[in-house]
């Protein structure tokens, strides 16, 4: 378990910070870049955690432990996922996958592409959707010159899907989504 004592170290001071495995970098760099934007999701699917309870609660309590899991992964240079470091795994993802296809059984298919809005989960977990696929955009950029955690990417990919499905579930079962209407306002 971590033990912070601290807050502050004044080691950033000059713009700098160091990685999980010593490593200092700046703070800018590609890879704090990643873990910072994850760290965002994390901030808004919070924000939606305080308009949801049950379920889906519990759904996205496990998806914030997930992203600390996914961010340390990020913060230790190396995509080895069986170096004994704590690394995102594909269990990880398949139980979005399962929880994706249980929500999204109970949805009337889209017959337009969905505005965010509805109820303030649902505009909430919109927000986190795209801060996510931010962050994968990062962390596919940041796999072209460092080595990555292929899973992290997967788990980026899938979560997007699960924070708009899940939306959707919170909209009323979509009976509450706010539609794209093309040219409405010519």
């Amino acid at each position: 378990m971590v033990a912070l004592t601290r807050i502050y170290t004044r080691g950033g001071d000059r713009g700098r910070t160091s990685l999980g495995d010593g490593t200092r970098v700046a703070k800018h760099s590609p890879r704090v870049e990643a873990y910072g934007t994850v760290d965002e999701a994390n901030a808004a699917i919070g924000l939606a955690r305080l308009h949801t309870e049950g379920e889906a609660d519990a759904m996205l309590a496990r998806i914030q432990n997930d992203l600390f899991d996914l961010g340390a992964d990020l913060c230790r240079p190396g995509g080895e996922a069986d170096d004994g470091r704590l690394r995102v795994i594909d269990g990880q993802v398949e139980r979005l996958e399962r929880e994706i296809d249980a929500l999204n059984a109970e949805l009337s298919p889209l017959r337009s592409f969905v505005l965010p809005g509805g109820t303030p989960a649902a505009a909430f977990l919109h927000l986190a959707r795209t801060v996510v696929r931010r962050a994968e955009r990062l962390v596919v950029a940041l796999s072209e010159s460092e080595a990555v955690n292929p899973a992290v990417i997967r788990y980026l990919n899938r979560l997007s899907d699960h924070l708009f499905v899940l939306a959707r579930w919170l909209n009323d079962k979509g009976a509450g989504d706010v539609l794209w209407v093309p040219g409405a306002h010519r």
